[in-house]
């Protein structure tokens, strides 16, 4: 890469936007990276609780949310290039549980009302996010499916995964293969599930837990020792407090704080949204994504696996019909990743993802740029609040990108 640099006065801006929004009490703090090339900032502002006076260091740790997905889609690149895995396997001798597959004839349908699947689900199914089932942007309970999944406690396409539900890896699987699928093998994109059932696949392929998978094949290659599903006794004064809005006031309430964290004892693993990780872990993560698979010297996949993950797979029919969550753009292997007409929008076109925690990452892989953000606030929607969409008007300032897809408040 050539070092074309942050602009120092955008570099500023970002920071101005950043701490209106810690000074007015939407967050008690965050953290940020923004890079382009080889200008990497970090910085902090806040701090870690509403309550707490100590101010946030670079080495708290946050709950990361659904940017566990890009890391769960290069840990199963990482076993594709072992030959562990293909993209093209079916997963019916892994997950007898999704085999033989009944599909919903329509998705208001009442569960008996099903046709055979035309064909098996595959590994590229799950990671392209279209393998038949995961959320939909009706109200809770509309749909008879619906109903059944909240019955079977699977948190999947009603919910986070927070607090914890009863489930162990089996027993979700078992739940999850008890309902038909809403949509054929690869028909339509669908949020969420995949990711979950991607850690089932990538336990039993490897007769590991997907928390050795991922610390052996990403975590400890990469120096990420903050990364994991839980955090540790030791380690927990670094866990920052998580947050949601009162359902009446919409004032930010403690949800989940250190002391008593679902993060501090080991639960079920789901791969699509429980990681914990500090700003600088995965900054390390999205570096080696910038750097085609290869990270200080460390080669964690091939440049063309990554290629694979960064390039929209999505028929326009799929990206019009995942447009709340989407927002026109597409999907590669894991990550979004801009649709065949966007790449030169400015961030977040590009790819990456967001997290229900209140985090997000873009990387324009042509120009260099990138920005992660970690706060502390449950998201209330698909939709992007305002603190996001300041900090992407400061990213872009700070890359040198005038334009933004998103405007600053």
């Amino acid at each position: 890469m050539t070092d074309r640099g942050l602009r120092p006065e955008g570099v500023g801006r970002l920071h101005e936007l950043m701490a209106r929004h810690v000074d007015a009490g939407e967050v008690p703090g965050l953290a940020y990276a923004v890079a382009r090339d080889d200008d990497v900032r970090v910085e902090t502002i806040g701090t870690p609780a509403f309550d707490e006076p100590t101010p946030l260091h670079r080495s708290a740790i946050f709950r990361i949310a659904s940017l566990t997905k890009p890391v769960t889609a290069v840990a199963t690149m990482s076993l594709i290039e072992a030959g562990v895995l293909r993209l093209d396997q079916a997963i019916d001798e892994l997950v007898p549980e999704l085999a033989d597959r009944r599909v919903l004839r329509a998705i208001d349908a009442p569960l008996d009302d099903t046709v055979p699947a035309h064909r098996p689900i595959t590994v590229e199914d799950l990671l392209s996010s279209r393998f038949g089932i995961g959320s939909v942007m009706v109200p809770p309970g509309t749909l008879p499916i619906q109903r059944a999944e909240a019955e079977l406690g699977l948190q999947s396409i009603g919910g986070p995964p927070w607090p914890p539900g009863g489930h162990d890896v089996d027993s979700w699987i078992a739940a999850l293969g008890s309902l038909p699928l809403m949509y054929q093998p690869g028909e339509q994109w669908l949020y969420n599930t995949s990711a979950q059932v991607l850690g089932v696949v990538l336990a039993r392929a490897t007769g590991d837990p997907v928390e050795t998978v991922m610390r052996d094949r990403i975590f400890e290659p990469l120096g990420m020792r903050d990364t994991g599903f839980t955090v540790p006794a030791e380690q927990r004064h670094r866990l920052t407090t998580f947050y949601r809005a009162d359902d009446e006031t919409g004032v930010p309430v403690a949800y989940d704080e250190p002391a008593t964290s679902w993060w501090a004892t080991p639960q079920r693993p789901d791969t699509s949204g429980w990681l914990v990780s500090t700003i600088d872990d995965y900054w390390t993560f999205v570096s080696m994504v910038l750097g085609r698979g290869t990270s200080c010297g460390i080669r964690i996949l091939s440049p063309e696996s990554v290629a694979l993950m960064t390039t929209d797979r999505l028929t326009a029919a799929q990206r019009e019909a995942s447009q709340l969550f989407l927002e026109g753009e597409g999907w590669g292997l894991g990550m979004t990743t801009a649709a065949p007409s966007h790449e030169d929008r400015p961030l977040p076109t590009g790819v990456g993802w967001d997290g229900g925690t209140g985090t997000t990452w873009r990387s324009n892989l042509r120009t260099g740029a990138t920005g992660i953000l970690f706060t502390q606030r449950q998201a209330a929607s698909p939709e992007p609040p305002p603190l996001i969409r300041s900090f992407w008007a400061g990213v872009n300032a700070a890359v040198g990108d005038a334009g933004s897809a998103r405007s600053a408040t």
